[in-house]
């Protein structure tokens, strides 16, 4: 009995009193029950910091018509490109860098100077009087603002292991709900003064900055939210430095026989050198996959709106930014039931691989219809684009849900900010490329009107379906491979 007792002593786990991760461990073990708490507290910081990214599509075209850098209609979705893609550009320059700043001094203030940046470069934004500006605030908004690696790994770390796929689908239901809310809010609160004339006059701040209503809105959201941030836990463990002082020796000599505590040696005899996390297959290929459907799906983004809100001459839907509004409304709504409901039981059914993998080819020939769709008129067109947008929306978060499931499981927690930083640099120079990219290839596929071989936005929607069929291709092995512990 005595040795049985000395056994169970052994593999009790031995937590830190002053260490906040083990402070997130000792209450997920006398937690019970769906964590309703925590998954409001990460999907609201989340939501805040997705809405300006790209808030901006459905009043971008206008906004690069005022600042009268275009020489001629067609020339304005190049120009909005070189916008959308700057924001991407500055998170890829300093995304490694929060990572190793979440790994060594914590989650939680990375989250709150990413959320403070959203409150300060966002709405500074909205008063953008030039191009040049307008890209500068952009720029500095995506390069102080590394939120999103650090809270992935958040995710997985305050959640018990049966809700750890709810906890990052939490993440991504969030991120992809504020990629949509954050368009419909531009659309509908852009240009106020021409909107809601008896509400805002034309010689108002809103009258002469007419994009900065919007941008308000979600920075004063934001501004909360940074306030509220700052009782959230933390959940780095931050023992390794002194464990040796405040341990008793007997713990020390004992606790190379306790498989669950390997740091305590660790510190007697220095720390074991990390693994290499660029040679870490598993991690790596996760990470391609993401970046191939992350640049899909962000040139899909701007495309969408720049498509919606042009003339018809050039195969658009002459919408306007509250029509572009509505639209993107509806599959928020829709995009929040799926993840919320669905798409954990498809997860623990299918995998995260195969949700992945079928996913990425259903959008295939939902993209292939969008052309077509911009035949109909009135009441059949709202319809079927609806329709649409929601699954096209709700197919595209699956699959990122499932990549960062892969990605987070593929290292330890004391790499894991790192990972999502690295994540996030090569994602950022891909989603950069998205919107520069769609741009210009918007502004091109609108003047080839009368070709032969895929006019107009035909040719568009053909080069989103080749990258989708690219992503879709990178989710088999030996492209993409799961971490077996």
């Amino acid at each position: 009995m005595a040795v049985e007792e000395q056994k169970e002593a052994l593999l009790k786990k031995h937590y830190y009193e002053n260490c906040p991760g083990c402070k997130v461990e000792k209450l997920k073990e006398s937690q019970g029950g769906l964590p309703i708490r925590e998954l409001f507290s990460i999907w609201i910081v989340v939501l805040c910091n997705a809405l300006p990214i790209s808030s901006l599509f459905p009043f971008l075209y206008f906004m690069i018509r005022d600042f009268h850098i275009a020489e001629r209609e067609e020339d304005i979705g190049y120009y909005a490109g070189y916008v959308g893609c700057s924001l991407m550009l500055g998170r890829a320059l300093t995304s490694v860098l929060w990572g190793v700043v979440a790994d060594r001094y914590g989650r939680k203030p990375v989250i709150i100077t990413g959320t403070i940046a959203v409150v300060i470069f966002n709405t500074l934004f909205g008063l953008s009087v030039n191009f040049w500006m307008a890209i500068a605030m952009r720029f500095l908004l995506g390069s102080l603002n590394g939120l999103y690696g650090p809270i992935k790994a958040y995710a997985t770390e305050l959640f018990r292991e049966e809700y750890q796929a709810l906890g990052v689908s939490t993440v991504s239901t969030a991120w992809g709900i504020g990629l949509i809310i954050g368009p419909a809010l531009g659309g509908y609160l852009a240009q106020p003064a021409e909107k809601f004339p008896s509400i805002f006059s034309k010689e108002s701040v809103f009258g002469r900055f007419p994009y900065f209503l919007p941008c308000l809105t979600i920075s004063f959201f934001a501004l909360v939210v940074c306030v509220a941030s700052c009782w959230l836990p933390e959940t780095l463990h931050m023992h390794h430095a002194n464990s040796e002082l405040d341990e008793p020796r007997e713990d020390v000599e004992t606790a190379s026989l306790e498989a669950g505590v390997k740091c305590k040696m660790q510190n007697v005899k220095g720390k074991a050198p990390k693994k290499s996390l660029l040679r870490n297959w598993p991690l790596m290929s996760a990470i391609i996959a993401y970046c191939v459907f992350s640049l899909h799906d962000m040139a899909y983004s701007e495309i969408f709106s720049l498509w919606a809100v042009s003339p018809r001459q050039y195969g658009g839907l002459s919408y306007t930014t509250e029509d572009v509004g509505t639209v993107l409304s509806i599959s928020g709504a829709g995009l929040l039931i799926f993840q919320t409901c669905l798409y954990p039981y498809m997860d623990r059914l299918l995998g995260p691989i195969l949700v992945a993998r079928i996913c990425g080819a259903l959008s295939l020939p939902l993209l292939s219809s969008y052309p077509f769709i911009a035949m109909l008129t009135g009441l059949s067109l709202s319809i079927v684009l609806n329709c649409a947008s929601v699954v096209k929306n709700v197919l595209s978060l699956s699959v990122f849900t499932g990549l960062f499931l892969l990605q987070n499981k593929a290292v330890d927690q004391d790499q894991r900010g790192a990972a999502n930083g690295i994540a996030m640099t090569a994602m950022s120079l891909f989603k950069a490329a998205g919107p520069a990219g769609g741009g210009t290839l918007f502004s091109w596929a609108q003047k080839r009107q009368d070709a032969a071989f895929l006019p107009g936005d035909q040719m568009i929607f053909f080069i989103l379906n080749v990258v989708a069929a690219i992503g879709v291709l990178m989710t088999f092995k030996p492209f993409l491979v799961e971490r077996r512990d």
